[in-house]
């Protein structure tokens, strides 16, 4: 009925507009004054659809402005979906979860492109800068078929700013208490009706040494990122030709280390410990698309992606070095079954990629490539019931011929209400040690047990994938609220396990040889407390567990508890655009199941679980016009440091030193300021 009203008072406005300037026309003396009817919607961070059949959650530009969001990876501190934690107590490399499962288990693709896997799938999020960054699709679950096989608990697509809608100016400053500086430079132009292209220019540089837990070594990497790209893109809606080309360099270099360490003296040498990743990367991909001008629901589309990474990295005396070129190409046809509640998407996809890769000089070189026919039919009636069922069939030079089935069903019971459920299998080859880089920055040896698989001795990694989402929208005392629950499960036919529970001197890897599986309970409520007022807050629930070696045991540096709480508080904006804007964030997380290390001398042991603790972040931005904001804010604010992050931190080069152990923060608080300035 709101809807009804505003078009009705829209379409008012409109005639009175039109009549007053009929009537100025006829007889210029007489004129007369109309009110100004505005119709205004508030932008919301995350936006949960009631339409869409997938469970998918879109995370907005508004949303990505509540923190830093330096890259892709800290793009999730504030979404409730997405767990986010470090890595290692050295390279301050954020690692997010989905499910409860690490990111090699979730698709990442950049528009609809896979982007972070193999050799970037340890630091492949944070090339990404945040301001480059349009929107995030976040779907739990298993994903759409055309997009490939590899995704087990979920996918995350970036849309990164499209040049056409773009700006011709945008400068974003930034620079922290942790000696991190960063600045973003977007330059657009459009060069013609139907023609528009950006120029993106990202650096970062940290150029100070911090110990703030005093063991000697940095909590945070020195370095330093170039990052550059140029997008064009081509749309004519009467041709009915969209083209989108995008050309990317990055570099990017880190060293981490003890705080005396010199890595021109001391490259591989027992001096002083040390490490360096040094990364570059070259992208370059093409979509090209076209709309049948008599028939606007059939399409077909053309993608294409190359990219050139390369690795070259020490952690103390292991040597790590890996080069991944790969080339993507995907063609999709759309069209429909008799009417529009009838959809299908058809299509072939080619994958390649040539891993060069060295581990302590042994030659782990391979190459894969595969070959798809994907077919999806969608049935929608956006009123009550829609579903996707979804098939492909695949050729892998390793992994073989095989099926993946996809599901995903949305029924609407009543108003403002969903429920989802969705099924899938997914199928990858475990990049053992890209992604788990981690692990050589300690005296840990690295074993692979199984040897009759065809990727490092192992076989592929098989698991299926159930969901079911639920969600409510209602007035609470007059005010909007929602709430979902959902519940996912996901079964290891195979999985290659990273077994860091049987010794603290070794890690094992070797083939499924019981049960694993990863239970994901979620519940959220939302709420509009008053005007400009929001709430927003999350439980989740994580039953995680995998058969190892010498027993069953919780997937470690995972908690099983997690509390998440967001608040947002925005004035009203003025004529001139002046605003304020205040946003808190909590992170509460339970006990974790910690890496076995009870055998190590008893100044290198750690307890079983890890304590309970809590998390929070925060900023302020004060809007002075529609073309100039400051922000200011501050992560970890509380101070929780995690004790004893670094074990055998006196002797690095000993029987049990390891820096991977981490469950909390190491360096404690940070605060930040920015500044963003616009030409629009």
């Amino acid at each position: 009925m709101m809807k009804k009203i505003l078009l009705f008072l829209t379409l008012l406005f409109s005639l009175a507009t039109f009549s007053q300037e009929k009537e100025v026309n006829q007889d210029p003396p007489k004129q007369e004054k109309l009110e100004e009817v505005k119709i205004e919607s508030k932008k919301k961070g995350l936006k949960k659809s009631f339409s869409l059949t997938a469970n998918t959650t879109v995370v907005t530009s508004k949303e990505l402005l509540k923190a830093a969001c330096c890259n892709l990876a800290e793009s999730f501190e504030t979404n409730p979906s997405i767990d986010v934690n470090f890595s290692d107590a050295l390279t301050g490399t954020k690692q997010i979860k989905m499910l409860g499962l690490t990111s090699p288990y979730i698709l990442i693709t950049e528009e609809n492109i896979p982007s972070v896997r193999g050799a970037s799938q340890a630091y492949g999020l944070s090339f990404t800068p945040g301001t480059w960054v349009e929107s995030i699709q976040i779907t739990k679950g298993a994903g759409s078929v055309v997009n490939g096989f590899e995704s087990i608990s979920g996918q995350i697509n970036t849309e990164l700013i499209k040049p056409l809608g773009d700006i011709p100016f945008f400068l974003n400053a930034y620079g922290s208490t942790d000696s991190r500086f960063e600045l973003n430079t977007h330059i657009n132009k459009k060069v013609s009706d139907h023609w528009a292209t950006s120029v993106f220019i990202h650096g970062n540089t940290r150029v100070s040494k911090n110990d703030m837990n005093d063991d000697g070594f940095l909590d945070n990497p020195l370095g330093k990122q170039f990052n550059i790209a140029n997008r064009w893109q081509y749309a004519n809606p009467e041709t009915g030709w969209v083209s989108f080309i995008n050309l990317r360099y990055m570099n990017d270099e880190k060293q981490t280390g003890e705080l005396g360490f010199d890595p021109d003296r001391d490259r591989l040498t027992t001096n002083f410990w040390g490490s360096e990743i040094n990364t570059e990367r070259i992208d370059f991909s093409s979509k090209v698309g076209y709309v049948f001008k008599d028939m606007p629901y059939q399409s077909i589309g053309f993608q294409n992606a190359f990219s050139n990474h390369n690795q070259q990295s020490y952690f103390g005396l292991n040597q790590y070095d890996i080069k991944q070129q790969s080339y993507y190409s995907n063609l999709i046809f759309n069209s429909i079954i008799n009417n529009t509640r009838n959809k299908f998407a058809t299509g072939l996809n080619f994958t390649y990629d040539k891993y060069s890769e060295f581990v302590n000089l042994s030659d782990v070189s391979r190459i894969d490539n595969s070959v798809g026919a994907f077919f999806e039919y969608t049935f929608d009636d956006s009123e009550k019931l829609s579903y996707i069922i979804g098939g492909r069939f695949d050729y892998h030079n390793r992994l073989g011929v095989f099926f993946t089935p996809r599901l995903h069903v949305k029924y609407n019971p009543w108003e403002k209400s969903v429920f989802r459920f969705s099924a899938g299998r997914g199928k990858r080859a475990a990049n053992i040690f890209a992604e788990n880089q981690n692990l050589f920055a300690s005296s840990r040896t690295f074993s692979i047990l199984d040897t009759n698989g065809k990727i490092y001795g192992l076989a592929p990694e098989i698991a299926w994938n159930y969901g079911v989402s639920f969600t409510q929208s209602f007035k609470l005392f007059g005010m909007s609220a929602d709430t979902t629950v959902d519940f996912y499960r996901t079964d290891f036919q195979n999985q290659a396990v990273v077994d860091v529970m049987n010794s603290p001197q070794t890690v094992l890897f070797y083939n499924l040889r019981g049960k694993s599986f990863a239970n994901s309970f979620q519940l959220d409520f939302n709420l509009e407390i008053i005007k400009h007022l929001n709430l927003r807050t999350a439980y989740k629930y994580y039953d995680i567990s995998t058969d190892y070696l010498s027993g069953s045991f919780q997937r470690p540096l995972q908690a099983k508890h997690r509390l998440f709480g967001n608040i947002e508080f925005e004035t009203h904006i003025k004529e001139k655009g002046q605003q304020w804007k205040f946003d808190f964030t909590t992170n509460w997380l339970g006990k974790q199941q910690l890496p076995f290390a009870a055998s190590n001398p008893a100044q290198d042991r750690l307890p079983e679980f890890s304590p309970s603790f809590a998390v929070m972040n925060t900023q302020i931005t004060r809007t002075f016009s529609s073309t100039f904001e400051m922000y200011v804010g501050g992560e970890n604010i509380g101070n929780y440091r995690q004790d004893k992050a670094i074990l055998g931190a006196n002797n690095p080069f000993g029987p049990t030193f390891d820096t991977s152990i981490v469950y909390a923060p190491v360096f404690g608080q940070m605060y930040y300021a920015g500044v963003r300035f616009k030409i629009k």
